[in-house]
């Protein structure tokens, strides 16, 4: 019992480990992703640069210091040493918690992602899923749904008027578009038959969900990146407008709801890669080696299945998340009535057809 209390920790402190890291990370690409897009140098300034009698340990810091890699522990740095204030009139205890609500619920969610396949170690055999959750589907769900409460929070005690508006945009927002996300998973589930994340990845050896649901990959894109509240659906901030639900934050309180934006940016492409593009699937990778087409076969240890599964699903989520910044770079902001459109009007009903048609291919097919 203990040793399995111990493997789900360290499980847990290696994919939240990464899941950070990757969102710290994220903040520089951002900049640089978008330099390179608008044909700019991009973030360079955050340099270390050591005194003359270390001067060979520069190089070691050369390519991080051109490529701006230590714009993200400069940001780090500010965040925490600036002032955190709290305005006048405000409430101080929903102040605080309310960051703190965003990025824990963000992080929770992660638990029912499965990054591998099953791996055995001895008479051990470790899921490599902190949370084998027979209905993960809806943990996540809940997760996310949960989440929106510290952005309303924000927003409501603030005692700031755009504040408050910030935060309302926010909830009709994420209860417009959780509808579509929640409808157009649906037709996975049908197609395969369970709620259990882990089940769905493996139900996807031979087609990944993309080819069997390929409007559910869409219509759960959009909703997702809606979710996100990143451009073109950052409404709840809208910088040109109102300023948003952070509006009155200041320091690592407004870190944390950084963080939780691309925290959930991380989330949204673990969840794209488990539901459409098979997870930690190999194509042609078997517990046993690769079967090639025509009937070739080239066997390979355990553990080498286990580090492919792996870095494959590492690999997806980084594409999801270059794609997602792409997106964020190139489409203009909605207008608020363009926002509730799309939702209740085209991905609703749509995610509507293609739960109903995908029921009716299941039922003639057995």
């Amino acid at each position: 019992m203990l040793v399995d209390f111990t493997i789900k920790l360290i499980l847990a402190g290696a994919f939240l480990g990464m899941v950070l890291n990757l969102a710290g990370l994220l903040t520089w690409v951002e900049r640089k992703q978008s330099a390179v897009m608008q044909d700019r140098i991009g973030a360079n300034r955050a340099k270390i640069i050591f005194p003359k009698w270390l001067f060979p340990l520069n190089w070691l810091v050369w390519l991080p210091n051109e490529l701006g890699l230590f714009h993200s522990l400069a940001d780090a740095a500010k965040m925490f040493l600036k002032e955190d204030f709290v305005p006048r009139g405000a409430d101080k205890f929903l102040h605080t918690l309310a960051p703190a609500i965003s990025v824990i619920f963000a992080l929770m969610a992660f638990a029912a992602i499965p990054f591998g396949d099953t791996l055995h170690l001895g008479n051990h055999v470790i899921n490599l899923q902190v949370a084998d959750v027979n209905a993960g589907i809806l943990f996540v769900f809940a997760m996310l749904g949960l989440g929106v409460y510290g952005v309303i929070l924000a927003g409501f005690a603030s005692n700031n008027n755009y504040a408050y508006l910030g935060g309302m945009r926010a909830a009709s927002q994420m209860l417009s578009y959780e509808i579509t996300m929640g409808i157009s998973i649906l037709g996975v589930v049908i197609t395969y038959g369970s709620l259990s994340l882990q089940e769905i990845v493996r139900a996807q050896g031979s087609v990944w969900g993309i080819f069997t649901q390929p409007l559910a990959f869409f219509l759960f894109m959009t909703a997702a990146l809606a979710e996100t509240k990143r451009v073109p659906f950052d409404l709840p901030e809208g910088e040109s407008e109102i300023i948003g639900y952070f509006v009155e934050y200041s320091g690592m309180k407004f870190g944390m709801f950084f963080l939780t934006d691309l925290v959930e940016t991380v989330l949204v492409a673990c969840l794209m890669t488990t539901f459409f593009l098979g997870g930690w699937q190999v194509p042609f990778l078997q517990p046993d080696g690769f079967h090639w087409p025509g009937g070739s076969f080239v066997a390979i240890s355990h553990g080498l299945v286990i580090t492919l599964g792996v870095l494959a699903f590492l690999s997806k989520v980084l594409f999801f998340n270059w794609l997602f910044m792409a997106i964020r770079w190139t489409l203009p902001r909605f207008r608020y009535d363009q926002l509730m459109h799309l939702g209740w009007k085209i991905l609703f009903p749509a995610s509507l057809v293609n739960v109903l048609v995908t029921s009716i291919v299941v039922a003639w097919r057995g």
